[in-house]
């Protein structure tokens, strides 16, 4: 048989297996470390609330001691957090392709910190909320960081970046749970230290939120002294700000108004952001529905799991005290973490971008079909070694889920129109995976509520989930088997 050269056209993937013997760009190690340690504020924050949100919506009483009401405010405190970013993630990231991705970063962090040290000090539900809208509309950082990693690396080894970017959430998702279990009512775990302490009395999990606070507050330090800015050419704040005035008032003029309307028209300058309209494009569509789609259902169930195990055997849960939930997150972030650092890449290499997004999403399948069997087997056996084992091999199983973010990141960046629009590109699929994580964790709670309020409806919440699960399925089959060209 006579061998056919390789044909290579728009639909040819960035790295093909002709091609993955070529020298590889060195990847930029200084900066992707900085990069990653960023990244760490947002898991860590995030998770560090886990292990006790069902007690602290039962300590600001909020529920009037109705025990079937905890899930559902645990989901609206989850859920307006991603309200506020929802409302705000596209302009921050819109705004990094203008000023830079530093000074929106440096943003960022600032209400990360600020609004952890809020939350430790809330003692009523209002104040809860404040804190996490705080957080989440000053925060645009995950789209923008993934937009950094694209501005410093290249088609040679962008995927070696983008495997370590599961490295920080992995670790986050470690340490998040363990400072947030291990730290709450710090005068009653650790009284030689704390139990003279009126303040750690009166405010129970403000330790708990001052850990990632002060962490966030060391990452500012870091980005303002070290990182160094990507985006190639930058405009002020305030330059921004008054071109967009004489924008707005030169729209008045219909002369003026034409040669604005054609911008778009022909192909795109890469050297330029192009406006919202520009990037409705096919490729990107579709992978925003991927990541919508896939964080839809990652979200209900990483808000479900806490739930689950706090929630008392006999109304369908695992009944966990705080400080065992969080080693138990903390383990499953351990294990998770490894496994992306070192077989994510090789899986990626062996078996693609699409196989891998699509059989993490399968994994959801099984991992759903474990918590009533989790729960069936407490009943019968006590939570014993039979019931860690169920736990650990659920854990296990739903591994493979944190492996399409990073197989999603890749998609979004292949989708962006050009280069010096990713930051708008990474924000228009951050703001609609804000959208549907609003819906996510809050839907997710209300259906656990209903199931555990009506034992004839106990698995209400398990269809509810399965039906996230194959909508997610279904939307994968969307995305190609070869990866797009950016700017194609």
């Amino acid at each position: 048989m006579s061998h056919q050269p390789h044909q290579v056209d728009e639909e040819t993937p960035l790295l093909v297996p002709e091609e993955q013997h070529k020298t590889k760009t060195p990847l930029p190690w200084r900066q992707l470390s900085i990069i990653l340690f960023l990244q760490l504020t947002e898991p860590v924050t995030a998770q560090a609330i886990s292990p006790f949100a069902p007690q602290l919506i039962r300590d600001v009483g909020i529920t009037h001691g109705d025990e079937s009401k905890v899930g559902y405010f645990v989901g609206i405190m989850y859920s307006v957090f991603y309200i506020a970013q929802a409302l705000t993630t596209l302009q921050w990231n819109r705004l990094s392709d203008h000023v830079g991705r530093k000074p929106v970063i440096l943003t960022g962090l600032f209400g990360i910190s600020a609004s952890m040290f809020l939350f430790g000090l809330s003692k009523t539900f209002g104040a809860l909320i404040l804190s996490r809208v705080l957080c989440g509309a000053l925060n645009g950082n995950s789209g923008v960081i993934k937009s950094m990693m694209i501005d410093i690396t290249d088609s040679t080894n962008m995927a070696q970046a983008f495997g370590f970017l599961p490295l920080p959430w992995m670790t986050g998702n470690t340490l998040g749970p363990l400072i947030g279990g291990s730290l709450s009512h710090p005068a009653d775990r650790f009284p030689r230290l704390f139990g003279q302490s009126t303040f750690l009395k009166t405010y129970p999990y403000f330790l708990a939120c001052a850990g990632p606070a002060l962490f966030t507050a060391l990452a500012w330090l870091v980005t303002y002294m070290l990182l160094q800015e990507t985006v190639p050419t930058t405009t002020s704040f305030w330059s921004l700000i008054r071109n967009k005035c004489r924008t707005i008032l030169a729209f008045k003029s219909p002369h003026q108004d034409r040669p604005n309307s054609d911008t778009v028209q022909g192909p795109p300058d890469n050297s330029k952001p192009l406006p919202l309209s520009a990037l409705m494009t096919p490729h990107v569509l579709i992978a925003t529905s991927n990541y919508a789609a896939l964080a839809l259902f990652d979200m209900a169930l990483r808000s479900l799991i806490p739930v689950f195990y706090a929630t008392p055997v006999n109304m369908g849960g695992l009944g966990l005290d705080p400080p065992r939930i969080g080693n138990i997150l903390a383990a499953f972030g351990i294990a998770n973490g490894l496994f992306q650092v070192f077989f994510f890449a090789r899986l990626h290499d062996r078996f693609g971008t699409k196989v891998v997004f699509t059989c993490g999403i399968a994994s959801s399948v099984p991992t759903i079909i474990a918590f009533p069997i989790i729960n069936m087997l407490s009943r019968t056996y006590g939570t014993g070694a039979t019931v860690w084992l169920a736990v650990g091999l659920q854990l296990t199983i739903s591994i493979a889920l944190n492996m399409c973010y990073s197989c999603g990141a890749m998609y979004i960046a292949a989708a962006s129109p050009n280069r010096a629009s990713l930051g708008a590109t990474n924000g228009l699929a951050q703001t609609v995976a804000a959208f549907v994580r609003i819906i996510g964790p809050a839907s997710t709670m209300s259906m656990f509520s209903f199931s555990v309020r009506d034992p004839y409806y106990g698995w209400a919440v398990y269809y509810f989930m399965m039906v996230l699960a194959l909508f997610a399925i279904g939307v994968s089959f969307l995305l190609p088997r070869r990866m797009w060209k950016c700017g194609n």
